[in-house]
């Protein structure tokens, strides 16, 4: 996590007043240090707002109402296109017509809802926790004068606590089935959530809605006493989907990170692979081995030296070659440059590889595998409104080489607010011809074409063994009966809040 020096520096993302229906600059949840707004990021808030008044003016709105609805959605794609796409061609399928035209731009998102969106990383924090530079955050948006309703009352982090995650998450976006997630840290308190916590909440949503809506991780922590009995203690009582590890050890607290490991350790590691193979026997899902990685860009980097080494994807490949019976979900796709985007792009421009991605995709190949998967997490999160046109690379990349069904959905979410906004820029997402031509990267496609369709649940569905007696039940479950009364009411407008931390903006206190 970031220090308080840090913390100092930044502002609450709940305190930018412009809201528009996709970040501006980085946001970070306390990970990294989020990167400044950029020149180019600053000339698309500009032209953003200015789009924005125009059209809401026409269409007898507000600007905030405005760029709650769908136009506003089409009109930010429009603006991305103009400020990134000028050199090698538009990157999201969006036109003026389409953010112009109300009916239009509701009548598209209306068709695309019911595309089968499964988001395998998304995360809420515990009642109890002691992360309290989300509380700082909501204090200071009352002190501001951003929310009234804020001022002067002492502040939780509600929004990052499971009543929101359940509105954001199935409400406010289209995502049908999630799984939720977690960080473990050395410290006990500092777990997101426990192991525990994560199941009861899985029992809660699916006994409650009448459907399988939610899945959990069972966090695992190498080197820690009494690992493996823990792994043991939740395979018997808690009965994870899958499980997931953070090779750097402690990824909250990187100050106690005394435990990192190697996914290749063999006199660590593979007793517990061992244990999985036997599970997944009743249980496929286990096959399932979630790993976070990349996140470590020279800022931490410089910090951290020490946990470099655990930080990329090195140990992946002989890992997946030696255990062909499981499979290995890279969370983030092992994205180093979170933070610092342009680094990333220019890395990219004078060699075409992108630390540690482009390794990441090159796996299957030199390892000759098959059972390595690439998680989009804040590689899309991030890079997309950073840096578009490396997002488009890394895309390129990973279907290149992973290929499209070895690439799966996940947004990171709450951190960065509802994730309807990640979901319309895959939808729009297009790799520029150009890029194509030299770098020989085949097209993403349609909106609800194969090659989205696969990225946004078709692989997540046959990793987990979703099928379609369950998907079926999506249709009619109370979940889905809420969102249509929600959608009625006019609950559907988009708050547009991000939740973190930003650089300030130019001229802003």
């Amino acid at each position: 996590m970031m220090s308080p020096d840090d913390l100092d520096r930044l502002i609450p993302a709940e305190r930018l007043r412009f809201r528009s229906p996709i970040p501006l600059q980085p946001v970070s949840s306390e990970e990294f240090t989020p990167g400044p707004q950029t020149p180019t990021q600053r000339r698309l808030q500009s032209r953003l707002q200015q789009l924005g008044e125009e059209l809401a003016r026409h269409q007898g709105l507000s600007r905030r109402a405005f760029f709650q609805s769908a136009a506003g959605m089409a009109a930010a794609f429009v603006a991305m296109n103009e400020a990134y796409g000028r050199a090698q061609g538009p990157l999201y399928d969006a036109s003026l017509a389409e953010a112009a035209d109300p009916a239009r731009a509701a009548e598209r998102a209306r068709s695309l809802r019911g595309q089968f969106i499964m988001d395998m990383h998304t995360h809420f924090l515990r009642e109890d926790t002691r992360l309290e530079g989300f509380v700082r955050s909501r204090e200071a948006v009352g002190k501001a004068g951003w929310n009234p309703a804020l001022a002067g009352k002492p502040q939780t982090i509600d929004d990052l606590k499971f009543a929101n995650y359940f509105k954001e998450i199935w409400l406010d976006s289209d995502t049908q089935v999630a799984l939720i997630s977690g960080s473990g840290s050395e410290d006990p308190r500092d777990w997101f959530l426990t192991n525990g916590m994560k199941a009861q909440a899985r029992a809660d949503v699916n006994a409650r809605s009448g459907a399988r809506r939610l899945f959990s991780h069972a966090i695992f922590m190498p080197g820690l006493p009494g690992w493996l009995d823990k792994v043991d203690e939740d395979l018997a009582v808690h009965k994870p989907d899958s499980f997931k590890g953070y090779t750097v050890g402690d990824n909250t607290n990187k100050h106690l990170a005394r435990h990192p490991w190697h996914l290749d350790d063999e006199k660590l590691l593979y007793p517990f692979y061992e244990k999985l193979v036997k599970a997944s026997k009743d249980q496929p899902s286990l096959r399932n081995v979630c790993v976070h990685k990349g996140l470590f860009p020279p800022s931490v980097t410089q910090r951290f030296p020490q946990l470099l080494a655990y930080a990329d994807v090195r140990d992946v490949g002989r890992a997946a070659r030696d255990w062909p019976q499981l499979n290995f979900i890279i969370y983030h796709s092992g994205f180093r440059y979170t933070g610092a985007q342009d680094a990333g792009w220019a890395q990219f421009e004078q060699t075409g590889r992108i630390d540690w991605v482009t390794d990441l995709a090159e796996i299957p190949q030199k390892f000759g595998v098959r059972n390595v998967y690439g998680d989009l997490g804040q590689i899309f999160a991030q890079s997309t409104i950073a840096q578009p046109l490396l997002c488009a690379a890394m895309m390129g990349q990973l279907v290149q080489g992973l290929g499209a069904d070895h690439v799966v959905w996940g947004t990171d979410a709450v951190w960065t607010g509802a994730p309807q906004w990640q979901i319309e820029a895959l939808r729009r997402l297009e790799i520029p011809e150009a890029m194509r031509q030299r770098y020989g990267f085949s097209p993403l496609g349609p909106a609800d074409g194969a090659v989205k369709n696969a990225i946004f649940g078709e692989n997540s569905a046959r990793l987990y063994g979703y099928g379609a007696a369950e998907r079926a039940a999506l249709t009619s479950d109370r979940v889905a009966q809420a969102k249509r009364d929600y959608d009625l009411s006019g609950g559907a407008a988009r708050t547009n809040l991000r939740y973190g931390y930003v650089a300030p903006q130019r001229g802003m206190a």
